[in-house]
């Protein structure tokens, strides 16, 4: 029989071990949940460095195949954006880049060598940063947010380093273990558009170049075909080109320039923003400049 203090305190470290599973479940989800700071979405690269040998480490190169095949960071993978969304397609029916049911979005980034624990950086080759913003918005709907970061310059500012480049392709990943869970609130319909439209608290921004919102009406030619760009936006939606919150490095603009950019534009301090584009892409430029800022998006 056992002893009555003996069993009392076996109950009592019972309820303290699951009182702290509670609370660290409870702390993990406030994570996830939790709004991200600039510190939170880039990383330098004098950071990765030093995480290169870090086994949770999971690195994408998102940029032209021929680019990453001449040189690339180590154990960086390669990453389309067509591997974690809908594929670009020419039927004009169907929308491209559209999120993928979430099932099969964690079974892709499984397939990737995602796992809860795993650390995710993303970098650009060259100038794509609004797939890069796109490949991490993708992570954070996916419920993957607290961990995975973007490279702040990208390549180019790794290669100013003077800091090791490879032409070695990683072997295939082991495919990782994504405990399933619910997505982050981050994609709206164009019915919550249109009923937010004006709506005090939420700020409409068109991410694209201002010759689609409101400029004249060209003529463009790309090679043998001729179009004619006819510029219109949604009602009472403001312009933020998504390349202006980059500087001519690809570098995030400083915290006080983006400040400036936003109110500018007419975005208030606890505005939500809405953003969009063309097909989901470059507005996730101008969204990752508004989460550095503490906006909701």
């Amino acid at each position: 029989m056992s002893h009555p203090v003996t069993t009392l305190a076996r109950g009592s470290l019972l309820a303290a071990a699951l009182a702290g599973t509670v609370a660290a479940s409870a702390a993990s989800a406030a994570a996830q949940n939790a709004k991200p700071t600039r510190a939170d979405l880039l990383v330098t690269s004098d950071w990765l460095a030093k995480q290169l040998d870090n086994p949770k480490l999971v690195l994408f190169h998102v940029g032209e195949k021929p680019e990453y095949e001449a040189g690339h960071i180590p154990g960086a993978r390669f990453l389309e954006l067509q591997d974690i969304s809908s594929p670009m397609t020419r039927d004009t029916t169907k929308l491209a880049l559209e999120m993928l049911p979430v099932d099969q979005l964690r079974q892709r980034l499984e397939q990737l060598g995602i796992s809860d624990d795993s650390r995710i950086v993303i970098y650009y080759g060259n100038d794509w940063v609004s797939p890069s913003t796109r490949a991490l918005l993708t992570l954070q709907y996916a419920g993957l947010g607290a961990r995975a970061s973007i490279l702040d310059g990208g390549m180019p500012e790794w290669k100013k380093g003077n800091r090791p480049i490879t032409t070695a392709v990683p072997p295939a990943p082991k495919p990782g273990k994504l405990t399933p869970r619910p997505t982050q609130p981050l994609v709206v319909d164009a019915d919550f558009v249109r009923s937010h439209i004006r709506t005090p608290g939420y700020a409409i921004v068109d991410a694209r170049n201002t010759i689609f919102y409101d400029g004249p009406i060209q003529e463009q030619t790309n090679g043998t075909m001729k179009h004619t760009i006819v510029p219109g936006h949604v009602p009472g939606a403001v312009n933020i080109v998504f390349e202006s919150v980059y500087d001519d490095t690809n570098h995030l603009l400083p915290e006080a320039r983006l400040r400036e950019m936003f109110a500018q534009a007419g975005v208030k301090p606890n505005d939500t923003v809405v953003a969009y584009c063309h097909v989901g892409q470059q507005a996730t430029a101008l969204l990752f400049a508004a989460e550095s800022l503490g906006y909701d998006v």
